[in-house]
């Protein structure tokens, strides 16, 4: 466990009102006599973020909607917590230098500011996938440039930094992330076509935001994962897999070249990999429920499939095709998740717009990766602007 006795670390956290920021919250005030809270960074919710902000006794609150200034501001009235709003002060309080950071704003948007932790050093504890999925050849770079420490918060990816016990890339065959399924697991083809956004919603195992649960129920989620893991473990896609198990008690396995192969198991809370990133190089406790494996029973294990599925192809065929596929991909994805979750177009809408913005990319954009991090935003800019092309709707449902 990390020893109170000594001096307390000083954390961030980027995006404290969301689901990741929450169970970042609850290890925080579990362990209070050991972190003091330097700022808290949200998105829309000036009155969630100031009531954690006061609980926790931080020394500024920033809120990435300008419009939502002036409210926090006035709640934090009198609290000694600073106030501030806007993109920019979002990333300003990024960059104030800390011990650790919980990079956890979803979406890329918040690229800027985990790029702004990543070059102060320090720790940053990464749930914001599209950081590696936009810019990964860049974003590490920037980690290895400002000799910041970079730990993942996904609890797939951090099963695998886990199960790997400190051995080197060189010594690992393949790595295995696994994947629940998601609510359309068990369904046809033409069941989840006519899915909507609440069936998306209800994920059987975790309780996240909006957006990743619906790439969840895509299993784009879990092709995202996979160019995650090429960045973080410097590791080839080819070596890289996917399997469904439904128990969501595997989150990763490491086959090593002799034939070993060491998993990583845990119940499903975030509070697990979230404490192993917040404590590390030690161990926090947690409150999370113990495994079970008798009370389990069994591990099933299935090939994901990508005719039902085919985010998960676009994910993989991205990753190996390299260069700036992999940052087109992720703009679409989320402009067509964004469209599916306003009603504005079905679900099996969201593979045909990621589809069609990767074909028409290709030769219209640069073909090679963002050799920064700015490039990457520009990308990504430029990747919406071709999305919102393949509208209206229409034209996707009539196929």
């Amino acid at each position: 466990m990390v020893s109170p006795a000594g001096p307390k670390r000083s954390v961030t956290v980027l995006g404290a009102t969301g689901s990741v920021g929450g169970a970042t919250v609850d290890l925080l005030e579990r362990h209070s006599d050991r972190f003091e809270v330097e700022a808290l960074v949200g998105g829309r919710d000036a009155a969630a973020l100031a009531e954690v902000a006061v609980r926790l006794g931080a020394r500024r609150a920033a809120i990435a909607d300008e419009r939502q200034g002036e409210e926090l501001r006035r709640l934090l009235d009198g609290s000694g917590v600073a106030a501030s709003a806007g993109p920019q002060a979002v990333v300003d309080a990024a960059a104030v230098p800390v011990d650790w950071t919980m990079a956890a704003i979803a979406g890329a948007a918040g690229l800027a500011p985990t790029v702004a932790a990543v070059r102060r050093g320090g720790v940053v504890a990464i749930a914001t996938k599209e950081c590696l999925v936009c810019a990964g050849t860049a974003f590490m770079a920037e980690v290895a440039e400002a000799g910041a420490t970079l730990l993942p918060v996904d609890s797939e990816h951090n099963a695998l930094l886990q199960a790997l016990g400190g051995q080197g890339i060189d010594a690992v065959e393949t790595m295995t992330l696994t994947a629940s399924g998601g609510p359309f697991r068990t369904w046809d083809a033409a069941r989840i076509a006519a899915a909507r956004p609440e069936d998306a919603l209800r994920h059987p195992t975790w309780s996240m935001g909006a957006k990743i649960t619906i790439d969840s129920a895509t299993l784009m989620n879990k092709g995202l994962e996979l160019i995650e893991a090429h960045h973080i473990f410097a590791i080839a896609g080819e070596r890289l897999d996917v399997v469904v198990h439904p128990q969501s008690a595997i989150h990763g396995l490491v086959t090593f070249r002799d034939g070993a192969v060491t998993a990583g198991l845990a119940s499903p809370d975030m509070r697990v990999p979230i404490a192993h990133t917040l404590g590390h190089p030690e161990r926090l406790a947690t409150p999370a429920v113990r495994l079970d494996l008798v009370a389990l029973g069994q591990f099933t294990f299935e090939a994901p499939d990508l005719a039902r599925f085919p985010c998960l192809g676009l994910a993989r065929s991205a990753l190996l095709a390299g260069g700036a596929a992999a940052t087109v991909l992720n703009a679409a994805n989320e402009v067509a998740v964004a469209l599916f979750l306003a009603r504005r177009i079905g679900f099996m809408d969201i593979p045909r717009i990621v589809e069609a913005t990767l074909d028409l990319a290709a030769g219209r954009l640069p073909c090679a990766a963002p050799a920064t991090v700015e490039d990457a935003i520009e990308l990504d800019r430029e990747s919406r602007r071709i999305a919102s092309e393949r509208l209206p709707e229409a034209q996707f449902r009539a196929q």
